[in-house]
């Protein structure tokens, strides 16, 4: 049975597709059947950008692994210093579309 339920995520940040490196704008989460994992479900998770050439990252993981993945990024995130994440702020260089980290 699908769920039909979707979540949306604006983010900032980057990822490799066929292309290249692409500037990723939004996440798209749903619990549904997979196209390639071997699992009847899975939580896909669809990367995009705001580019007109649809560029996609696609995430397929089983319910245990997605929680694996989300306990692991907060381990991670829980590891830096506050001050880290503050300074942390993201700017888009005009024309190039490569998204950088100012410091």
């Amino acid at each position: 049975m699908c769920t039909y339920n979707t979540e949306h995520a604006q983010i900032t940040g980057s990822g490799k597709g066929r292309a290249g490196w692409v500037a990723l704008s939004r996440a798209t989460v749903y619990y549904d059947h997979p196209v390639h994992a071997q699992a009847e479900h899975t939580l896909n998770i669809d990367l995009t950008g705001d580019d007109a050439a649809g560029n996609r990252i696609a995430v397929e993981l089983t319910a245990e692994s997605a929680r694996e993945l989300v306990a692991a990024i907060e381990r991670a995130l829980g590891n830096v210093p506050p001050e880290l994440l503050d300074r942390d702020a993201v700017s888009t260089r005009p024309g190039v579309g490569e998204v950088t980290r100012s410091v």
